[in-house]
């Protein structure tokens, strides 16, 4: 099975965003067949703070900055 692309992540990420916006505005949303109220806030902006982790993690390993790297000279 392959791995979460950068696309999917972003399109997630994007999802629940857009969640978050409606249920601050007080509307219901459903996502994977789960519906979201205020009730459930904690747990969209967790699901935010996840997918946007992914994406920067996906992001870094697309451009090759996927690991950090200390060098140090002469020491």
């Amino acid at each position: 099975m392959a791995g979460i692309t950068l696309a999917q992540a972003e399109a997630k990420l994007a999802l629940y965003l857009s969640a978050l916006d409606k249920i601050i505005l007080g509307q219901k949303v459903e996502i994977d067949g789960q519906a979201l109220t205020r009730a459930n806030l904690a747990d969209v902006e967790r699901a935010i703070n996840s997918w946007d982790q992914r994406v920067k993690g996906l992001s870094a390993s697309a451009t090759g900055r996927g690991r950090a790297r200390n060098v140090f000279v002469g020491g």
